[in-house]
């Protein structure tokens, strides 16, 4: 069965949307992720303009202006909504570990 579209966000798709909480263009994503992450999550250009073209489509962003090919984004009400329940998932899961685990760090 195929996964309902957005059900849960790739890393690329959260830290994509993270950066948009400030309004930016592509090439700032580019560059933000990999410095947000500390080099361990890194997005293709092409991985990227897809992306944006799907939240665009889901309003989960809108674009802010375009000057020539560069375009800038911003999240709306929707995509701020989709990356809370986001983090909601994952500290949910970090809470599953620690239940299993207890506060044990490997």
């Amino acid at each position: 069965m195929a996964r309902a579209k957005f059900q849960t966000l790739t890393e690329q798709m959260f830290y994509t949307l993270l950066c948009l909480k400030e309004e930016c263009c592509g090439m700032d994503i580019l560059d933000q992720v990999p410095a947000m992450t500390g080099q361990r999550v890194r997005i293709g250009s092409g991985t990227l303009y897809t992306l944006l073209e799907h939240f665009l489509e889901a309003d989960m962003i809108r674009e802010t202006r375009s000057l020539g090919r560069k375009r800038c984004y911003i999240l709306t009400s929707k995509g701020r909504e989709m990356l809370a329940e986001e983090y909601r998932r994952i500290c949910a899961q970090a809470q599953d570990y620690r239940q299993v685990f207890g506060e044990e760090v490997p």
